[in-house]
């Protein structure tokens, strides 16, 4: 089996990040008595119960990956997509997948990594809480400026230069200079889409140039749109390269015009080469540069550079399963640690005698005081502090009480061992995990095993219906 070879295979599984599962006899004299083993081939674009032709990209010692390039037989699994781009847009993975059969996956899945991957066994696993909205379900997009990919449908057809050169949309898989031209999304609202369209035709006739990281010029980055759940906000961010403040209000003005529910405009600066929609600085053009949204009755404020869980409604879900499984009487000391904007320090306040949040990022720090200002809160403390160094001194320093509960939401690539062994430290009666990472969730519970606690029970929750994204609580216990 070589690179490129074309074989027949069976799809009898479906692994995390969303590759089904062909296991075939492949010979190899060191496997066994027999010279022979199973070999797994991990099939991009299949599903248990797909028959398919799989192109290998790759070949390792036990298995290879592949690509599905023709389906002989589908699974019963299967339904249509909804986008017209799904397939070559990377931001869902399975939309021609039953959401359904996406649930069951996705519960399986984190059963495997808890069981196959950690040697967890002794632990409950409560079922996944699915999505409310499977559809127009995400709070924020993030579109790209650049060059067109052209898709299969519009290889060969006559697009003009210049529509060529100048695209707005969303990067496919791997390539990072060119974004398929958006007209709409699935996972949106519409009127994202309408103000995207806007967007991308009130620049290309002013004759903008799109920003370039190899000359350092050009003047348009990217257009972020943010929308509260719970309220009628509205927030439009273009980052651009520079500041054209006649430009910019022309811009706003006839947006404005054609969709008047947006409430705020704002253009973020970003002077760095690094394709990241974050601004320097930023200039504010209609309305205060915020919007607001609500999570288990707090108001958030959420500004042009803050994080906010991009699904509201499973973020509500997702922060109710915390707090079930913290089982808080009022009485305990809480420490939240990754605590971004204060969303869960504040949302288990009311539960906790008092909240002690500590987050690396500054700008968030300083977002979770208003947080907590909004809500009228008194009983939650912020403090920066670098989480990949040991916190204990920040603690000792600040004389603070040591936690009975730890509550702790990472980013993908877990908790610096560092702050793995200040939990141990710390001693709490109780950890609460959030992860958006269950491999990298996994790989911390089990050195936190190894220090003296027992994993009692999982809850997966499913933030980002048609992707291989899973969010997953863990209750551990001394």
């Amino acid at each position: 089996m070589k690179k490129r070879d074309k074989i027949e295979v069976e799809i009898t599984g479906y692994a995390f990040e969303g590759k089904g599962i062909a296991k075939i006899d492949f010979d190899k004299p060191e496997s066994n008595e027999q010279g022979q083993k199973k070999f797994v081939v991990f099939v991009n674009g299949s599903y248990p119960g797909d028959k398919v032709v799989a192109e290998i990209r790759k070949v390792k010692n036990s298995y290879a990956e592949a690509n599905a390039v023709d389906i002989i037989q589908p699974s019963k699994e299967r339904t249509d997509a909804d986008c017209k781009y799904f397939g070559t847009c990377g931001g869902c993975k399975a939309q021609d997948l039953k959401y359904d059969s996406q649930i069951k996956y996705k519960h399986e899945q984190v059963r495997d990594i808890f069981e196959r991957l950690g040697g967890l066994t002794d632990f409950e696993m409560l079922p996944i809480i699915p999505s409310e909205r499977i559809f127009h379900y995400r709070n924020k997009m993030e579109f790209s400026f650049a060059k067109r990919w052209l898709t299969e449908k519009e290889i060969g057809k006559d697009i003009e230069i210049k529509d060529k050169e100048f695209a707005l949309g969303l990067h496919i898989p791997r390539i990072y200079d060119k974004v398929i031209n958006l007209e709409s999304c699935s996972i949106c609202s519409d009127e994202f889409s309408q103000i995207m369209n806007f967007t991308r035709d009130f620049f290309k006739q002013s004759g903008e140039t799109i920003y370039s990281t190899i000359t350092h010029t050009g003047y348009l980055r990217n257009l972020v749109i943010k929308r509260s759940h719970h309220t009628n906000d509205l927030m439009v961010n273009l980052v651009t390269h520079e500041y054209k403040e006649d430009l910019i209000k022309k811009y706003a003005d006839e947006l404005l015009k054609l969709v008047p529910s947006v409430t705020t405009i704002i253009n973020n600066i970003n002077i760095k080469k690094a394709q990241i929609a974050l601004g320097d600085f930023e200039h504010v053009i209609h309305g205060d540069g915020n919007i607001y949204d609500t999570i288990g009755g707090y108001k958030f404020r959420i500004s042009a550079n803050s994080f906010f869980q991009t699904n509201t409604l499973q973020a509500e879900k997702l922060y109710k399963t915390a707090l079930d499984f913290a089982e808080l009487n009022g009485n305990e000391i809480v420490y939240d640690l990754y605590s971004g904007a204060g969303t869960i320090a504040i949302y288990v306040s009311g539960n906790a005698n008092k909240v002690y949040a500590f987050e690396t990022v500054e700008p968030a720090i300083e977002d979770a005081k208003i947080n907590s200002e909004l809500n009228n809160i008194n009983n939650v403390f912020f403090t920066q502090a670098d989480l990949n160094k040991s916190l204990l001194p920040i603690i000792n320093r600040n004389k603070l009480p040591h936690p009975d509960i730890v509550i702790t939401d990472p980013p993908r690539g877990g908790m610096n061992p560092k702050t793995v062994q200040d939990i141990l430290d710390l001693q709490p009666q109780k950890i609460v995990y959030v992860s958006c990472n269950p491999t990298t969730q996994v790989r911390d519970i089990k050195l936190l095993k190894e220090g003296g606690y027992k994993l009692v029970k999982i809850r997966p929750v499913d933030m980002f219906p048609h992707t291989y994204h899973i969010e997953n609580v863990a209750l551990l216990t001394k």
